[in-house]
């Protein structure tokens, strides 16, 4: 009898602490989906990057912020550096932000390993030495999305760290909330 109720305690204990972490991880997973009709703030920044691969189409840095997803180099639209020691791209958002989710979707014409290892960067410092916000550890989905959970920064970059790669993108987008700025008044 006592260890019929003994049993049927842990049970629902157990079942407790499964329903928790059920919604804890539905929460994780929430986190880092889009909001339906969030406004992808990287299209108004300005982007930059470490070089430009010079062969057509020119992989210019800005095609990595114009709202257009093809994931094929050979149309034009994503971005592409030369073989650079730790490439990187970067945009300016022209203010600081909390950043909740980035997305970054890379090529699927055959380069996607070249990804392995990027890192998505948040922070107030132009030259991309920012706090990590995650690193690209999968290559078989274009798409990569990584949530920020309000790190602030005004610059939001991807780095391939410690090797000479090419870094190309087809698409960033950055999704957040307006730091409210400090109001000084002098009496």
């Amino acid at each position: 009898m006592v260890t019929d109720s003994l049993c049927l305690g842990v049970s629902s204990r157990m079942k407790t602490l499964v329903g928790l972490l059920f919604l804890g991880s539905l929460g994780l997973a929430w986190c880092c989906d889009v909001p339906p009709g969030a406004t992808n703030i990287a299209r108004s920044g300005e982007a930059s990057q470490s070089s430009d691969y010079p062969i057509q189409p020119i992989g210019y840095a800005k095609k990595a912020i114009d709202g257009v997803i093809d994931t094929d180099w050979y149309h034009g639209f994503c971005t592409h550096t030369n073989q650079d020691p730790s490439p990187w791209w970067k945009v300016d958002l022209k203010q600081k932000y909390k950043v909740n989710v980035v997305v970054v979707t890379g090529r699927t014409d055959g380069s996607m390993g070249r990804m392995m290892g990027a890192e998505v960067r948040i922070g107030n410092s132009p030259d991309n030495n920012n706090p990590v916000c995650g690193k690209v550890t999968q290559v078989s989905d274009p798409k990569t999305i990584f949530c920020c959970n309000g790190m602030e920064g005004q610059y939001v970059s991807v780095v391939i760290p410690g090797r000479t790669e090419f870094l190309h993108l087809c698409e960033v987008e950055v999704y957040s909330d307006v730091v409210a700025q400090e109001n000084h008044v002098c009496w």
